[in-house]
């Protein structure tokens, strides 16, 4: 049994109104010109996985982001259209079975994410952010730890520290130690340290590490 960890005390924001602010004209700034200069790879993408894999281009599942409001999370489709045929959500997996063997190549590189510059542009999301989850999985975390509620108060991002050194959240523990993560980055959160963590993704990316 996982011990809870919640936190008597009342946590606070690190960032400010102003660095709020900013970090969301970035937001926009950054998506808006990612979508204009990735636009021809993104299309070659759609048509790489039309031709090869049948069923729909676009990913779409239901997340909880800000305010706890629900939206829809966009990816490439790098799986099997049956993979979840029971009805019951599955943690992806590092080696996922059901990937597609294009879809393998484009999550290897984070190619699959690219869609999801749509939803930073129109503010479902941001670019660092604590990973969005679906409420199937947040209804279990939240039973042992309901600091989770904290987690609302941000919107969710395409990174985080998390991402990057907790590795796939393929266990509930681990998604104990993600929150735990995004906990602290909340506290202490500010544009220098979104930088960083934007900064580590993308040479993560570019050196081909796993993450």
């Amino acid at each position: 049994m996982i011990q809870q960890t919640t936190l008597d005390i009342e946590l606070t924001d690190g960032m400010g109104g102003t660095e709020r602010c900013i970090k969301r004209c970035f937001d926009i700034v950054v998506a808006l010109s990612g979508i204009l200069l990735l636009s021809p790879v993104m299309l070659l993408i759609a048509v790489a996985l039309k031709m090869k894999a049948h069923g729909p281009v676009l990913f779409r599942q239901e997340r909880i982001g800000y305010r706890a409001h629900p939206f829809y999370i966009l990816k490439f489709r790098t799986m099997r259209t049956d993979t979840e045929q029971d009805g019951r959500p599955q943690l992806a997996q590092t080696d996922d079975e059901r990937l597609i063997p294009l879809g393998r190549f484009l999550r290897t590189h984070h190619l699959d994410e690219l869609p999801q510059l749509w939803n930073i542009l129109v503010g479902e999301m941001s670019f660092v952010g604590p990973r969005p989850e679906r409420r199937y999985f947040i209804d279990q975390i939240t039973a042992e730890n309901s600091d989770y509620r904290y987690i609302y108060r941000m919107r969710p991002g395409a990174t985080s520290k998390a991402t990057i050194y907790n590795g796939y959240t393929d266990t509930i523990e681990k998604m104990l130690v993600r929150l735990q993560m995004d906990l602290d980055y909340y506290q202490h959160r500010s544009l220098l340290m979104d930088a960083q963590i934007l900064l580590t993704t993308l040479k993560y990316v570019f050196s081909g590490k796993n993450f």
